[in-house]
């Protein structure tokens, strides 16, 4: 079945984006210039897909809500999705899973901006005609997605350009993208 009403609906695991780019790329807490431009996402998915992008971020508000973050969310098209639950309960997750779920009986296209392997199953019901999509670190994306035949694949720095800054990453270079001058320096 082919879901199509112009919308694609973007699907933000803020705490797992944060979780790499703290503790797998910069080896410390992300300073506030050194976290993705929000609305970078919006914008790219829109102008790659033709379409409306609506995005959805999910916080863990257990202990505080982030007034001045939710406002930032609010002002640059998202809606904030605020949580909270037991210490023990993975909230983010679990909503996002309850949302990709109820998706499928949604139309709309779909990118999830996570690398957790939680999702692999809710992601590959959704390939059912529309547009599926899965956003992050391409070297930290968990490996489960691959196998879903036909869901497409962004990188935050190197395809939607999310950051202000070169991050500190290693990655394998297509020799055809390859300019001796970026090592050179």
């Amino acid at each position: 079945m082919v879901h199509d009403n112009g919308v694609a609906w973007v699907l933000v695991d803020g705490e797992n984006i944060d979780a790499t780019l703290g503790g797998s790329i910069l080896g410390r807490r992300p300073q506030p210039d050194e976290r993705p431009r929000w609305d970078r996402i919006l914008a790219y998915v829109s102008q790659r897909w033709h379409r409306e992008a609506r995005g959805l971020f999910f916080l863990n508000a257990s202990t505080n809500l982030p007034m001045s973050f939710v406002q930032a969310l609010l002002a640059l098209g998202y809606q904030p999705v605020p949580l909270s639950g037991e210490a023990d309960e993975k909230v983010v997750d679990i909503a996002i899973l309850r949302t990709l779920q109820a998706l499928r009986d949604r139309p709309g296209d779909v990118v999830l901006v996570s690398n957790d392997g939680d999702f692999v199953p809710d992601v590959g019901a959704l390939l059912d005609g529309r547009r599926v999509g899965v956003m992050g670190f391409s070297e930290f994306r968990n490996a489960g997605f691959a196998e879903l035949p036909g869901i497409q694949f962004f990188d935050l720095e190197y395809d939607v350009d999310a950051f202000d800054a070169p991050l500190p990453r290693v990655r394998v270079i297509p020799i055809d993208e390859f300019d001796p001058a970026q090592f050179l320096h």
